[in-house]
């Protein structure tokens, strides 16, 4: 992970935004000239800015190049616990990341790494460029870190940047509530390995909109014990489209609930909108909605797929399993770039109910091809769709639509 640059990064804390304190990392020591290692001045920036109670903000200023050696702790509680976004001033700083050669353990799930800080706010229309090539075939993949972490952070604005190239996922979301994310854009190859857009686990109340992301996985992975998830207006791909998990792995109970979808694009993906699931796991999956979606040539536009095994060797159906249930697919209008437009692959052990599809136009991206809906173990009720489908218990049914 080579150049970071944010351009109009903020971290602001306070009541009210005036007589707002001003940190700025130079007077804590950092250089910026790309070859001194501003870690130490980054820190001691943070502990002042997280001890202060006056709406402070910390500026990293223009025409600098700060090198950052190590992973680094934003840590609180912090003494302010309410943010006011201060969207009117610029910020501009470059920030370069360490090479990979002195990440010498795999325990580095992040570089910037917020946690515990109510109220914070990393603003901006700046970019931040991981340079995560060097990462992508590095093993174990999992060692790659993401570019930007918040654990514990509540009340949670992120708006305005672009990160390039991520080693790993992008941004990570854990254990936290009221987040707000928007006009934000994550961007790496369709080939790069695990380079998630957001990966939330954990975490209530998001609100994530107006965004753009293209990457070498899922766009947004939601994760165990996540609810009330809003995502609307994201244009997604390349990628793995919009992920409701995977939950169950290796026995895990997980949850997931309350998810909505709307007015989203899935632009050449390798999914659309997906539920995933392990076979010998447990918990739930249930209401879920995906509404007004557009298709671009995405293959597997909607996909429950109860099976879920990416390696060679996968465990056969067990005792158990997440129960998926209140699932809604409607308004899909466009085109698939895989015969089977309509995947409903539940389990044999806990069917699939009350799922829904209606007023749904798939058609294939090759002219003249049909498209189908399979389904297996699923209680389905279709109308005004395209492929039809109906699902029986336990029959397996496959309809194909007209050409």
């Amino acid at each position: 992970m080579a150049l970071l640059v944010i351009a109009f990064l903020i971290l602001n804390f306070g009541f009210g935004i005036d007589n707002c304190q001003s940190l700025n990392v130079i007077n804590f020591g950092a250089v910026g000239d790309g070859r001194t290692d501003d870690s130490p001045a980054f820190s001691k920036a943070w502990t002042a800015l997280c001890a202060a109670t006056n709406n402070p903000t910390l500026e990293i200023p223009s025409a600098k190049a700060f090198l950052l050696s190590t992973k680094i702790d934003f840590s609180g509680p912090c003494k302010s616990k309410s943010i006011h976004i201060k969207a009117n001033s610029t910020v501009l700083g470059n920030i370069i990341a360490p090479k990979t050669n002195t990440w010498t353990k795999c325990d580095n799930g992040c570089w910037l790494c917020f946690s515990h800080v109510a109220g914070l706010t990393v603003d901006g229309t700046g970019q931040m460029d991981g340079n995560g090539a060097a990462w992508w075939n590095k093993t174990p993949k999992e060692c790659a870190p993401a570019v930007i972490s918040f654990d514990n952070c509540n009340n949670l604005n992120f708006h305005g940047i672009t990160s390039l190239n991520s080693p790993g996922n992008h941004v990570s979301v854990n254990r936290c509530k009221e987040v707000d994310i928007s006009h934000i854009q994550l961007i790496a190859p369709k080939d790069s390995p695990n380079t998630d857009g957001i990966d939330i686990s954990s975490s209530t109340a998001l609100r994530i909109s107006d965004c753009f992301f293209g990457t070498g996985d899922d766009c947004i992975a939601i994760n165990g014990g996540s609810s009330h998830i809003n995502i609307t207006r994201l244009t997604c791909g390349p990628g793995h489209g919009i992920s409701v998990g995977s939950l169950g792995k290796n026995g895990k109970n997980e949850t997931v609930q309350w998810v909505q979808v709307e007015n989203s694009i899935f632009n050449g993906t390798q999914n659309g909108a997906r539920i995933k699931t392990w076979t010998d796991g447990a918990g739930f999956a249930r209401n879920i909605s995906f509404v007004g979606v557009q298709l671009i040539n995405a293959e597997n536009p909607i996909i429950i797929d109860q099976h879920y095994c990416p390696h060679q060797t996968c465990q056969p159906e067990g005792k158990t399993a997440v129960k998926i249930s209140n699932v809604r697919f409607s308004g899909f209008e466009g085109t698939s770039a895989t015969e089977v437009a309509i995947k409903l692959d539940c389990s044999g052990i806990v069917p699939c109910t009350g799922i829904t599809l209606n007023n749904n136009m798939i058609t294939s991206s090759t002219p003249g091809k049909k498209v189908k809906a399979e389904c297996n173990n699923a209680h389905v009720s279709s109308t005004l769709t395209t492929p039809s489908v109906t699902c029986l218990i336990p029959k397996h049914i496959i309809y194909y639509s007209k050409a």
